[in-house]
């Protein structure tokens, strides 16, 4: 589950962005797997999500949100579930490091 409590505020202006993204009226299930997928129809799957995803005029901004919130599930901003694990493993184990 996401972490809520990093959430903007219910203010429209902090969430307008989504207006502009090339996902709007694609499907859903392009970005959030079903239950069970794996393999090569998963990365199939992703591939076709980030291709919508790279041309894209709000990437930086659903990027920074995925990653503030730290979104468990689908891609966001170009980057698969597994990408932004790595990001925040990366993150744990520099902050381990001190």
């Amino acid at each position: 589950m996401a972490e809520i409590s990093r959430l903007p505020g219910p203010v429209a202006e902090l969430w307008d962005w989504q207006l502009e993204g090339a996902c709007r009226g694609a499907e859903t299930s392009l970005f959030f797997h079903p239950e069970g997928e794996r393999g090569p129809a998963r990365r199939n799957r992703d591939a076709a999500a980030v291709a919508i995803c790279a041309s894209c005029p709000v990437l930086a901004q659903c990027r920074a949100h995925a990653l503030a919130v730290r979104e468990p599930y689908g891609v966001w901003g170009g980057m698969t579930e597994d990408e932004r694990e790595a990001v925040y493993s990366r993150s744990r184990r520099l902050a381990a490091a001190g």
